[in-house]
């Protein structure tokens, strides 16, 4: 039924009144809009408890993304018929713009819809993998989604442009030659661009990473890659914003990504105990080689290396299985108190500075004190 005769059949139901009528049919097309909406909603409600439960992530997604873009669209729809109503009995050319503007909401509508749906699917593959006790590699599917959401945004420009009647060749052919002149006055912005781009693909470092540059002070844990910047939480919680285009000219350390942790301590002991010397530095290697937390496969090093001004010093360089930072600090804290108590049951005693001074035989005590009060007097 076409506008005009559905308007016909209004006003004949008024009692010929068109102003009626026309109320009328606004009156019904509203209230059939509600009607829809209200049910729509309903419907993806429940099956969004219900594919809530299953184990794909992907229905879920699905659903949850389709509820508010498409309440908005049964709205647009709505209420773009209710103004075709009231323009077939009101001649106005602001009606004109119903059409366009039409299309524009469907197609932000559905705009909205994928961009909501990609952000779904990656938290559900993200939560998904994470109950299953899998690792997950954040960065990659950030990045992923990133792109596709990209892909969209452009898309839906170029497909609203086509439908308001642009020329999309007349349009890229624009991008083109005004490329040169976007590039020049957006440098850093596509500097960073570039940049994040090739976080993405080297991989010096992912979501979640500990990091730090000995070039520049950054230092901290990285918390989001962006396309123009990097944020790091530094160890004093504060957040570090760094352009992604930093990166393409530093060195970056990734110290997640290191396989152990390295004890490399000097031990010293005391002159008087350098025949005790070798017998210790057997027991401390003996005591590495048979401590669980050691890992025997990497460099083990126990040696006397240096007579030093007080002492004679022993190194001790070996590698713990653990890279977290607290227990690393637990396996050393063992290992030292081990060295102690192996130099303790040798009768032995760490080193700590002192200064012996040699008085000649001819020299009298009681002449040097003297000389020594003299002195100060």
């Amino acid at each position: 039924m076409s506008p005009d005769s559905l308007s016909a059949f209004f006003i004949r139901l008024s009692g010929g009144n068109s102003a009626v009528g026309l109320l009328l049919q606004l009156f019904l097309v509203v209230l059939a809009v509600v009607v829809a909406n209200y049910l729509l909603r309903r419907a993806l409600h429940t099956l969004e408890g219900k594919t809530r439960q299953t184990a794909s992530p992907w229905d879920f997604a699905l659903v949850s993304a389709a509820r508010k873009p498409f309440s908005v669209l049964a709205w647009i729809v709505g209420l773009s018929f209710a103004l075709r109503i009231i323009e077939s009995e009101a001649d106005a050319t602001i009606f004109e713009l119903v059409p366009p503007a039409r299309t524009i909401g469907v197609i932000a509508c559905l705009t909205w819809f994928l961009l909501r749906f990609i952000a779904n699917v990656q938290d559900g593959i993200i939560e998904q993998r994470a109950a299953r006790g899998e690792s997950v590699d954040r960065t990659t599917v950030d990045a992923i989604g990133k792109l596709l959401r990209l892909s969209v945004l452009i898309t839906a420009i170029l497909v609203t442009l086509q439908s308001l009647g642009f020329s999309i060749s007349g349009v890229l052919a624009f991008g083109g030659i005004g490329g040169i002149a976007v590039g020049f006055a957006a440098r850093d912005l596509l500097a960073n661009f570039f940049g994040g781009l090739m976080v993405y693909l080297d991989r010096p470092f992912e979501v979640g990473d500990w990091i730090r540059s000995p070039d520049k002070d950054i230092e901290g844990t990285v918390e989001e890659i962006g396309w123009r910047l990097t944020r790091v939480r530094t160890f004093d919680k504060r957040p570090l914003y760094v352009p992604n285009s930093v990166f393409t000219q530093i060195s970056v350390e990734n110290p997640s990504r290191m396989t152990n942790r390295r004890i490399f301590e000097t031990v010293g002991v005391r002159y008087d105990d350098i025949d005790r010397v070798a017998a210790i530095v057997e027991d401390i290697r003996a005591m590495l080689r048979a401590h669980p937390d050691i890992d025997q496969a990497q460099t083990l090093i126990v040696n006397f290396t240096k007579f030093n001004d007080s002492s004679l010093d022993i190194l001790v360089y070996t590698f713990t299985r653990t890279i977290v930072w607290v227990e690393f600090h637990a396996v050393k804290q063992d290992v030292m108190l081990k060295i102690a108590a192996i130099i303790q049951r040798h009768g032995a005693q760490v080193a700590f500075p002192t200064r012996t001074l040699h008085v000649p035989e001819r020299v009298p005590v009681e002449m040097l004190g003297e000389s020594t009060a003299a002195g100060r007097a």
